[in-house]
């Protein structure tokens, strides 16, 4: 749990280096609940204005009015001391010094990528989205994203078809924008967590946004950017990946669509160009690989009973749920297991065939 003066701290919401200056002199913030004026009167970065504003919210009610909805609404509220506070994000400039999560905290501290895009995207962009984060997801790997609509929301759903998804606001949970998104952000909270750095209340202030997106970069090993224009949020988040050093990737699109043209922007500035999910995985070297020794490669039980519907001419995947009885998840998430083990390839749209080190 975040210490009161934190939070305190957090609904002053001063300039973030004047925060760091009251940190570093009070040591502890829950000093500040007692301290004086002349004490912050010390700290040379505060003007009088700034001194007012810290005792204005400490002593007009705001902080317990934040404390008390925190508890009714089952909030978890940590700050950067707090050892459920995800180390990565330590890593960037100026990490925020309170999230408020709602859901699984844990899920702060897994394996996080953010995939992220347009909030106008086309029918090819919302399915690369719903595939990557499927994908993903069937790997165990938290798919981040904004909660925005298009690109977002695809990717929110994808991930929870088969995982967890985190979802980072640009406003108070209480306050979950945009509105035609209220249930999925309940879904979320039940499969991975919805969080904020904002008080909760807070509205969705356009000035909230890169905020919101430095955070979705921060939290993850690599952001992929599906659509975007020339000039767009998911622009924004894949620039503050790179000055984080995250990995950045982008899908590539139709030369003549405008929303083709912040990725190939991104790929000229050095992003990895990916088609298929084998290129994020080989790239942050997950270990996802070939068990192998020779051309002897390692697979369980329910691995092989795919591996073994499937002919030399190719086999649809409705034909392997057909023949295993295993369910559509599984079977997708033992599928791209064996993509990754090089035993299977892709032939057509959901036809998968051998490949020469898996035919026997």
């Amino acid at each position: 749990m975040a210490k009161t003066g934190s939070i305190l701290l957090n609904l002053v919401d001063l300039a973030p280096q004047k925060t760091e200056d009251i940190i570093k002199f009070f040591d502890d913030t829950d000093k500040i609940l007692q301290a004086q004026g002349p004490e912050f009167k010390s700290i040379a970065s505060l003007d009088e204005k700034d001194i007012e504003k810290i005792l204005q919210v400490r002593d007009s009610g705001s902080l317990e009015k934040e404390l008390k909805l925190i508890e009714k609404e089952k909030i978890n509220v940590i700050d950067i001391f707090d050892v459920d506070y995800p180390n990565i994000l330590k890593e960037i400039s100026r990490p925020p010094l309170v999230l408020y999560v709602k859901g699984n905290i844990a899920a702060l501290n897994k394996f996080l990528f953010a995939v992220v895009g347009t909030r106008l995207p086309t029918l090819y962009g919302i399915s690369m989205a719903e595939e990557f984060s499927y994908k993903l997801a069937s790997l165990g790997i938290t798919v981040v994203s904004g909660l925005a609509r298009g690109i977002d929301t695809a990717a929110h759903k994808a991930a929870l078809r088969n995982g967890e998804t985190v979802a980072v606001l640009g406003s108070g949970l209480l306050n979950i924008y945009p509105r035609e998104n209220i249930r999925l952000a309940g879904q979320i909270c039940s499969q991975g967590a919805l969080i904020s750095e904002f008080p909760l209340g807070t509205p969705p202030l356009k000035e909230n946004f890169p905020r919101r997106n430095r955070i979705v970069s921060g939290l993850s090993h690599g952001v992929l950017v599906v659509e975007a224009a020339a000039k767009s949020g998911a622009l924004i988040t894949a620039r503050l990946a790179m000055e984080q050093n995250r990995e950045v990737f982008a899908l590539p699109g139709n030369a003549d669509s405008p929303l083709s043209k912040g990725g190939h922007s991104l790929i000229k500035d050095g992003a990895k160009l990916v088609d298929s999910i084998e290129d994020i995985i080989e790239e942050l070297n997950i270990d996802f690989k070939k068990e192998d020794g020779g051309q002897t490669i390692n697979i369980d039980k329910d691995e092989r009973i795919v591996f073994d519907t499937i002919c030399s001419s190719g086999t649809y995947i409705e034909e392997i749920m057909r023949q295993t009885k295993l369910t559509p998840a599984t079977i997708n998430k033992i599928i791209l297991g064996l993509q990754l083990k090089g035993l299977i390839k892709e032939a057509a749209p959901s036809r998968f065939i051998k490949t020469p080190v898996g035919r026997e």
